[in-house]
Parts: C-alpha cells; structure tokens; sequence
C-alpha cells in the first residue's frame, strides 16, 4: 500500500519526519562532516508550505494540511514542489522560512499527471532572510548514491532522513482508485521511511544537488518513492522564459515491462537484440496498458502493443517517449510497434495534455462541477467527456447523486462538458425540477436516473476560471434565474389501507421532507424526513417532530398520498419540545379529501390497547396495533455539538411499538391520543433515535399559540421527578408530602430543579436541588402543570431549600417559534446568534456569536475557528452579538 505524503486524506497520514539513525558512530567522520555543512548550507531554502484547497476539484476534497517545497529561484521567487500541494483546483498557500518569515504564494503550475508543482513568491517581502537556491540536478541520480531527504517536521523543525538510492525504473506508486495517480513515468525508490508532511523535500547528494522529489512512500515498509527531474527541469526553464509548458499525450498509459515478460507478448529474438544493444543498462520496454476510450488512439493500439521507437527515435523509457509527445502537440507521431510477433506502424495525432485537464469550474447550489478530467476517465474507463460531481452540495446531494459521478445527461439533453452544463443551467428557474443522468466510478456501464432541484436561493452562483498569471482563480456571477412557473394546482386521492383506523386517519398524514442549506444550531445531518399531521386543513398547518424539522432554515416538501408534492415552510419551531409546525397552500391540493386530525381530550394509560398509524418514506401508511407500556419522563443525555434535546416532557412507551416508522397514535374508536415521534439524542459521539409518544395536550397548546401569534413562557428550568421518599429524605415537611399524595394520588412525586438557563431570570434565583413545592398558590408536581402554570410575565414560586421554604417572585422568559432566522458565511465558518440548547443544557450565556459550522480549506479551518466555538471580542472590541460581529470585520482588506 502506498500513501502522498503529506496529504490528509492519503491512507496514512502521521506526523513527517524524525531523524532516525541506528547505532550512530560516536565521532564524525569525514563524510558525515560533508552532510553537516550540506545540510547547513541548503536549509534556509527548505521551507514548510501550508495549504488551503478552498474547493474540491478533480481528484481532492477541499482541506487544510502542509507540506514541504523548496527555492529553485531566489530572485524570481520559484519554489518546487509536489502536484498535491499545489493542488488541481483553487488553492491559498504560505511558505514559512526557516527563521519563521511567512510570505503568500501563488501557485504558478502543475503538471496535469507528473507529481510536481510551482509556487512563486514575492521575494521583496522577505526582510530577515536570504534563502539558499537549490539546484537541480537530474543526472545525479544513480544507483548507489547516498542521499539526504530535507523536509519539515508538521511545520516545527528541519529533520532530515537517510538513505541510498536502489532503483531507477519503479512503477509510479499507487494511491488508489477515485484518486490522484502519476503514470507514464519511472519512480526512484529508496528505503528512506518518509512520512505524512514530507511531500514536495527535496532529495539531495552530499554537495546539496537535487537529484529528485520526495512524493510518496510506502505504508507498509521503508520504501520512499521519488520522481525524476527531467519533466521537471523543462517545465521550469520555460516558465523562466516566460514561455507556455506545453504537455503531449496520446490519451494511453504505457507500462514499463522486462524482456522476459515481453517474450510472453510476443517480442522476436531479433527485436530484444537490438533493443538491448542500443540500451544496454535497461532490462525491459514500454507496453501499451490502458488505451482511453474516445481517443484518437483507440482504434489503432491496444493493450500488450510493445513500443519499438518514436518518430524513428528508439525508446525504451519514458524519457524519450515524454519529451517527443511534449514537443509534437498539434501534429502527428509515428509509432513503431511489435504486436504478437508482427512489426506495425502508426500514425497518432499529439493532443494537448492540458486540453483534458479542467481549469474552470462552475459553483451552484453548493455544489462544484466541472468538465471530467483524464485523471479520473482513466478510473472509469469512459472517455474524456461529461460534467464531474468534485462535490454534490445542497442542490444534487439530496438526490443522492454522490460526489465522483460524472453526468451525461441534464434536462434531457447531452451534457459533453462545463459549457453544456452552464447553457442548460441558466433556463432552469429557483426549485425547478428537473432530470440528471450520471456515471458513477463503481458503475461506469449502468447510467442512473434522478430528479434535482434547482437551488439558485441559498448559495452564490458563479462561474470561475484559473489564472495563473494572477494566482488564483477569478468568478464572475452567472445570470440570475430564469423566472419560476406558477405552481400547478393538482389533486389526489387516498388509497385504503386495510383498516378502518388507518383509513380514517391517512387523509390527515402527509409525508414531510426538509432540506438544511447550512448546518447550525449543533445539527450537521441536512436532510430529514418523517411523517407530518394536518392540523388546519383551512391554513394549512401541519405538525412535525423536530427530527423531521430540526431548525426554522431550510427547504419543505410535503408530499400527499405518495403522489402530490408541493412546497411548504417552517411556520414554527418548538422552543422546548420535539414539535414543529409546517405549512403549505391548501389551493395548490384542491380537490384532495384532506381533513385535520381528530385529537382526543384524555391521556394515555399503561396497559390501554391502541393502533399506530404513519408513513414509511415511500409514503405508504402502516398500521400496527401495539399497547401502552407507561408513562414516563425523558431523560436524554446532554449533547455533545450542543443541538436540541428535550427536557420537562411525559412521553408514553409502548409494547411492541414500531420503530421503521412514525405517525399518530389513536384509540379504540380511532381519536388520535398522542403523536408517534422520532426523537434525536446523542450519547457520546453517536446520534440515535428512538420514536416516542407525545401527549397531545403539548400539540393542541402549540398550534393554538400559533394560530394566535401568542408567545411560550418558560421558567427556564430543567426539572427531575423525585418520589416522595425521596424528597422525604432531603428534608420535605410531612405537611407538603400529604398536600402531594391529595394533589395528585396517581402520581407521588416533587419535581426538582436539575439545571437552569445560563443568562436567565432563574439562573439568578432557583438552585439545583431545590424542590418545587407550588406557582401562585397552586401546588405542581407534574411538567405539563408547570408549563400551564408559568404562562404569564412573572410568577411566584415556593420552592424548599436547605430545610427551609422559600418564596421567589421569577421573571419567565418570553419564547418565540422563529429559531434561528439569520446565519453569516465569513471566512469559511457559519455563525449565528447563540441558540438556547447551549445555554440550557451546558450553561453557557447567550453572548456574542456561535461557530456552528467551518468548511475544510478555509480560513477558518486553518486558523482552528471550530464549530462550539463563541467569538466574544475582535482586536480587542468585546462583540455581543452578530450585529456588533459584522461592524468589527466589514471594511478589512483581503
């Protein structure tokens, strides 16, 4: 197994280098002396590079990592390294110097196959240092030759590793299907144990020479893989000569193959004769491997042709093969070849290796697609044409379309590239609808189906191209969408469900799906779907459990009997329990039988048969009948990324109760007693699930709060139900004991204060532990008594503590169902307003703005802006909320 050394998402990724030298000698001899003034003389030109890949492109995610490169220009500013870490697509990078100067550096070049890359800086800004040039010197590498390895420690320190160069003529590792791989090219190896970091080191002779580029290793051995400095050596004495790098190909992989091999394919006696005699140090020619599909070689070479010579040129290597195919783009070669025993002649066209290689990608709705590359047509053997997937984003991830596909058709029409793409984008208006065909590299023969929705709403829409000369990649705005149709006003009708239960209750289900553009709030997953109840058939109003809707930001589909789908929107989010209310056009379903919900008045008791009722994703309703096990409080454990969980809530378990799907729970004469909902918690770093009942007490008080616009009051509490004994034990009077057993004989308990909101009026006056004994004069001991009891600006409690009874005149805190309404993309973090989970459950005030998300390869990933984190001040200006945030950063130059 190999690995790209210093690249995140290799297979191995560690820390890079440690000088690891066994049984050292106890005195230097001359030769080490030699190494210690190379060394010495060569690091100020070593330097670490650190990376910001800003979007993914080709073969690479977007990410944030480092690597190695090192001066081969001091006065122009040019500094080598590897392929990945110049990266194929937009890319931010710095060099540190070795006295820690740090300088920007705009990437200049990289070569479309070979694994290396050039990055310039502007060596005015270096004020302390001079760094050393390194020269290149390709002939230097033998076999035989000692060599040093000279690269960064994760960016803290020069290390330097050992070794002895083996072999010339390696096959160029391999890193793994989907992902970058070098080809057409000899490897030097070397049993040096680089690491993670390392990429782009130079590795040098004892005279400080480079005599190849450190790119990759092994992850199972000491083996160290270097790439040749003959394509390396051209490329930059064109850019020094402020000419194009031009690159050949024939769109064919050719392998280096040894003669007793070639003898199997069919090579005559004569042919390896006067192979050998005219390179005699080589064992082996190169074998045509892969022929690309769509080629202008396709029809004319195929796999196990042996190459004889080139343009008359005799090749055994790649050397020769890469420089004549790298000096003939635009015109024809002649290739000579042996195929099973038969001399053939070709003539090829050279086409322009930078032609098959994007440079311009198109962002829309999240996602980033460009024209598909010959890096990755060669994984799945398709030719070089179609729009690649680098990343699906909001607008074809939840069409699971996965990132890697490669589209071929979109609205019906052929897709051959980026160009294609655009045109046909740009008629499709904002939740338009329409059908994308694609390829996938795990079955590139099977072409799949889907329907995308258009998303021009949440995201930029651009157009972006690189240009090296400025270092980056500029955008222009893509026109803005072509106007959207009305909505067609459809009907439908509920087909029956083999039970009288479910076909009472199914006109009131509807499928709810939601979309989240923007992670925030603690909650990462960003696409939801569950059963929804029609609460107001007349407005429209649907209920959801927060696992269906989690936050007010987002998209809604509600989808009617499996057949009819319209849009809706988030009308209200629950503040404190797990419900949400949705709503939609009732003109858009005129003419479909829907009715709202018929709820009942009572509550559930254990051991009460019941049926539940809902939707499988697919919209057809379930039936399963089930019974009530009990009643109980939840108690979920507190979350880890600070999202909702609910608290101070009864819910009812059942006996045998579906777990595949939710919906309603209704009783014997089919009045629905309780929701089935889906509840999201955390324990550890797991997210589960578990459906639960929700009395409907809860559910009629939120859709009349919205109907009516009124606010939530909370007492800002977190309460535990305590038996009666045990309250006994901390100290509650007799007196109080028999006023509860009076209050309520079915339910002995007190509840107690667990934990209360950071910030609010009762963080000032209530205690953990305190017993809460009455509100106004009325004793509570349940949660649902409590919430009915709180509803006004301010109440008086009775609480007992520390063996004595207190009253406290509490201030409730007034709730809205608008969660959070407003969200900031700076610097590649997604901020908000501090939500109320981080303050309930951690007691962390509600002050100045929450990092709810960072993107990979931004600025705020490099500079460890993590999601959980709060900005409080910015140069020193204390910021209190995302106002104050935006008035400290607007204005400050790039």
């Amino acid at each position: 197994m190999t690995r790209i050394q210093g690249w995140p998402r290799a297979l191995v990724a560690t820390g890079m280098l440690a000088l690891a030298l066994a049984n050292p000698a106890p005195a230097r001899s001359e030769e080490a002396n030699g190494w210690a003034a190379t060394i010495d003389r060569i690091a100020s030109g070593v330097v670490t590079i650190q990376i910001d890949g800003t979007r993914a492109f080709d073969t690479e995610w977007n990410t944030s990592s480092q690597a190695t490169g090192f001066v081969i220009d001091a006065k122009r500013g040019l500094i080598l390294t590897n392929r990945h870490v110049v990266m194929p697509g937009p890319v931010t990078a710095q060099a540190v110097f070795q006295n820690r100067e740090e300088v920007e550096l705009k990437p200049i070049y990289r070569d479309p196959v070979h694994d290396f890359g050039l990055y310039r800086y502007d060596p005015a800004k270096l004020r302390f240092i001079k760094p050393a040039e390194l020269p290149l010197y390709p002939q230097g590498a033998q076999i035989g030759v000692d060599i040093r390895v000279v690269g960064n420690d994760a960016g803290e320190q020069l290390s330097i590793l050992a070794g002895t160069l083996a072999r010339l003529d390696r096959e160029a590792p391999e890193y793994g299907s989907g992902k970058y791989n070098d080809f057409n090219t000899f490897y030097y190896q070397a049993a040096s144990s680089t690491s993670g970091g390392s990429s782009g080191s130079p590795v040098i002779d004892v005279q400080g020479r480079v005599v190849a580029l450190n790119a990759g290793g092994s992850s199972g051995a000491a083996s160290s893989f270097y790439l040749p400095l003959d394509r390396v050596v051209r490329a930059v004495e064109l850019i020094k000569a402020g000419k194009p790098v031009s690159r050949g190909t024939l769109q064919t992989v050719f392998s280096y193959t040894p003669y007793d091999q070639l003898r199997r394919l069919g090579l005559t006696p004569e042919a390896e004769a006067t192979a050998r005699k005219a390179m005699p140090r080589l064992t082996g020619m190169l074998v045509v491997s892969e022929v690309q599909p769509g080629s202008a070689a396709q029809d004319d070479l195929e796999v196990g042709d042996i190459l004889l010579a080139i343009d008359g040129r005799r090749v055994a290597e790649f050397g020769t093969l890469n420089a004549t195919l790298d000096d003939s783009v635009g015109r024809e070669v002649e290739l000579q070849l042996q195929r099973g025993g038969q001399l053939k002649s070709v003539r090829l066209p050279v086409e322009d290796l930078h032609s098959i290689t994007p440079a311009e990608f198109l962002e829309m709705g999240e996602a980033v697609v460009h024209t598909l590359s010959w890096q990755m047509a060669r994984h799945m053997n398709v030719p070089v044409s179609g729009l690649f997937i680098a990343n699906p984003g909001y607008m074809f991830g939840p069409a699971g379309v996965p990132r890697g596909a490669v589209v071929v058709e979109l609205a019906g029409e052929p897709v051959t590239g980026l160009a294609d793409a655009e045109r046909i984008l740009l008629r499709l208006a904002d939740g338009e609808r329409t059908t994308l065909r694609f390829l996938t590299l795990e079955d590139p023969r099977s072409p799949q189906l889907r329907s995308v929705r258009i998303d021009r709403r949440w995201f930029p829409a651009q157009h972006c191209t690189r240009d090296d000369a400025l270092g980056y990649w500029p955008c222009r705005t893509l026109a803005p969408a072509a106007a959207a149709a009305e909505s067609r006003v459809a009907a439908t009708r509920f087909p029956p469900t083999g039970s009288a239960i479910g076909d009472r209750i199914a006109p009131s289900l509807v499928l709810v799906s939601f979309s989240m553009p923007y992670p925030v709030s603690g909650v990462s997953e960003r696409n939801y779907s569950g059963t929804g109840v029609v609460v107001d058939a007349a407005r429209g109003l649907v209920v959801v459990d927060r696992n269906t809707v989690p936050v007010a930001l987002g998209d809604v589909r509600l989808t009617f009997a499996g057949t009819l789908e319209v849009q809706g929107r988030v009308e209200y989010v629950h503040p404190l329990h797990n419900l949400a209310v949705v709503s939609y056009d009732p003109k858009l379903v005129d003419g479909t039988p829907v009715r709202a919900v018929n709820f009942g008045r009572r509550e559930l008791v254990p051991g009460e048969d019941v049926t539940v009722v809902g939707l499988r994703p697919d919209s057809s309703v379930m039936t399963q009948r089930a019974q009530v096990a009990s009643v109980d409080p939840v108690a979920f454990p507190l979350s880890r990324t600070l999202q909702f969980r609910d608290a101070n809530l009864e819910t009812v378990s059942l006996v045998n109760g579906p777990g595949t799907f939710d919906g309603v729970i209704a009783g014997r004469n089919g009045e629905v007693l309780a929701l089935w909902s889906s509840f999201a918690f955390e324990t550890g770093r797991n997210l589960e699930q578990r459906n639960m009942g929700v009395p409907v007490a809860e559910v009629v008080d939120m859709v009349a709060r919205v109907r009516e616009g009124k606010p939530l009051y909370s007492a800002e509490a977190e309460w535990a139900a305590l038996s009666l004994a045990a309250a006994r034990r901390l100290g509650l009077p007799d007196e109080w004991v028999r006023r509860f057993e009076e209050h309520s004989p079915a339910h002995r308990q007190v509840l107690s204060v667990v934990r209360v909101v950071a910030g609010s009026p009762a963080a000032r006056l209530l205690r953990p532990g305190d017993l809460l004994l009455d509100i106004d004069g009325q004793v509570v001991n349940r949660y649902r008594e409590v919430d009915q009891a709180t509803q006004s600006p301010r109440v008086r409690v009775k609480v007992w503590r520390a063996k004595r009874e207190l009253t406290l005149d509490l201030d409730t805190v007034a709730l809205d169902g608008r969660d959070i309404d407003r969200v900031l993309i700076w610097a590649g973090a997604t901020l908000q307003a501090p939500h109320r989970a981080m303050s309930a459950q951690r007691g962390i005030p509600r002050e100045g703005v929450f990092v709810s998300y960072f993107l990979y390869g931004s600025p705020a990933s490099r500079h460890k802006l993590f999601a959980g984190r709060r900005i409080t001040e910015v140069d020193g200006t204390p910021v209190a909320d995302l106002d104050a945030f935006i008035a400290a950063v607007k204005g400050r130059p790039d």
